[in-house]
């Protein structure tokens, strides 16, 4: 019988241990050292995709991966992981995303309940002694309470280091990702991880040099990138998308190209990204791998141009308000000349590549042959065979002045107002000045001295030549129905 009884025993010993060996999960850390390559894609609204392969010697079975040296400003929702060698043999059974990130802080706070070694300090004849003991950590929270020697002490003023056995479980140096795989294949195989990350961002920027006349302009553009994400990547395949994306906001956020023979587009260098159009987007490939670091911002050419048109514009803005009532009548009110360049992003124009948004700035020589800054704008986002409008500032020797001359009240609805605009061009050349008016109701041009071109439903615009040192005035009566 007591035969039976141990051989009952070992049979149930032998069971319990092959169970255990068959649920027994090995773990796998993988860190930047695996990568095999990288691709980064980086949108106008400061995200990224991250697509990343290692190769991996996974072990058959069930395994923990942790898969570190990610974006500490990850999505985890967005993470996708699969086998590009072996697809049939790896299955995903779940996927976590640590990030209760080690420091001094966080450590204290797990170790709270548990004995640590401190190291204190006293002295005796003027001598330092370091004496480690051991204590156990009561409190964390608004200062420190620790057992000492059967003692209760609060924030010991003589502590040189605190030292503790082993990290907590789950307290990661970096980012990590955690999947539980099942891997049927004994063979090494490469992964590849992606996903989207806040933190990566990049813009525009452009320098317009134009030349002594205002009518030829030399473009530059430069791409620049900003990573913010919590880790840097070496080596990396650099696309940018340029566009606005549709994006579902969180409840917790308040955040094939036509070529051509000829050299229509101007470029000193190479050009270092090649653009297509993708999907309703432009999509900029850099020719070259990059590297990006973390906190880093770093510029690429995007392209040049050079010798293509460019006009310079007068324009003076009225506002809708000086058609809702009287408005000063008899007094002049000054107002300020606004200066443009404009000009047609067309390969006619030796330009044609669509441009992403960005800021603008402009600069001329002086008499003296030195670059000058004379004003920026911002752009939006423009495609080939559409103009580029810019603001330079305002004009210094080009004074105007709004006066308006008569206010009717024809009935309850129907008024007239007539105005009178003075320009005065202290240039030594002659110029004329665009005058838009901004009328928000139904309207009528009664009379003028210059033809009025209705530009939209509410809107009037008059062409004011005026002569070099000379003055011009701009009269005109309106009716509007309101």
């Amino acid at each position: 019988m007591s035969h039976l009884i141990r051989l009952s025993y070992a049979l149930l010993l032998f069971c319990l241990l092959a169970a255990t060996n068959a649920t027994a999960q090995t773990t796998l850390t993988t860190t930047a050292t695996d990568r095999r390559s990288v691709n980064i894609t980086i949108y106008n609204s400061n995200i990224g995709l991250v697509r990343e392969t290692r190769m991996l010697q996974l072990p058959v079975g069930r395994t923990a991966l942790r898969f570190s040296d990610v974006a500490a400003q990850i999505r985890p929702e967005t993470v996708h992981l699969a086998s590009l060698t072996a697809a049939d043999s790896l299955n995903i059974l779940e996927q976590n995303y640590q990030y209760d990130l080690l420091n001094p802080a966080k450590l204290m706070d797990k170790y709270v309940g548990r004995e640590v070694t401190l190291v204190l300090r006293r002295y005796e004849n003027s001598t330092e002694i370091l004496t480690p003991v051991e204590a156990v950590l009561l409190s964390n929270n608004n200062g420190q309470v620790w057992r000492i020697n059967g003692q209760i002490v609060i924030n010991p003023s003589n502590i040189v280091e605190t030292r503790f056995p082993d990290l907590p479980q789950n307290l990661v140096a970096t980012p990590t990702l955690v999947w539980d795989v099942e891997n049927r294949s004994g063979a090494a195989q490469t992964v590849e991880a992606s996903y989207l990350t806040a933190g990566m961002n990049w813009k525009s920027d452009y320098v317009l040099v134009v030349n002594a006349n205002d009518t030829l302009g030399d473009l530059q553009g430069w791409v620049t990138l900003a990573n913010t994400s919590g880790v840097g990547f070496d080596n990396a395949r650099l696309q940018l998308v340029a566009g606005n994306l549709n994006r579902v906001r969180e409840e917790d956020e308040l955040s094939g190209r036509r070529q051509r023979a000829t050299d229509a587009v101007a470029s000193r260098t190479a050009p270092q990204f090649q653009e297509q159009a993708f999907f309703e987007y432009h999509l900029y490939t850099l020719q070259r791998p990059a590297s990006i670091r973390e906190q880093e911002t770093k510029q690429v050419s995007l392209l040049e141009a050079a010798g293509f048109k460019v006009a310079k514009e007068f324009v003076l803005d009225g506002l809708p308000e000086y058609y809702r009532s009287y408005n000063n009548p008899g007094q002049a009110l000054p107002q300020k000349v606004g200066v443009f360049m404009q000009f047609r992003n067309s390969a006619e124009n030796r330009l044609g590549m669509p441009l992403p948004a960005g800021t603008i700035r402009l600069y001329k020589k002086d008499d003296q042959g030195g670059q000058q800054f004379i004003g920026e704008d911002h752009i939006d986002h423009t495609p080939k065979n559409e103009d580029v409008r810019v603001k330079v500032g305002d004009a210094f020797d080009i004074v105007a002045e709004r006066k308006q001359t008569d206010y009717k009240v024809i009935t309850s609805s129907i008024y007239e107002y007539a105005y009178e605009i003075t320009i005065r061009n202290h240039k030594d050349v002659p110029i004329t000045v665009i005058v838009n008016e901004p009328i928000d109701s139904d309207w009528r041009m009664l009379s003028s001295n210059f033809p009025a071109e209705k530009t939209e439903a509410f809107a009037a615009r008059f062409r004011v030549p005026v002569a070099k040192d000379g003055e011009t005035k701009l009269v005109y009566r309106v009716r509007v129905k309101y």
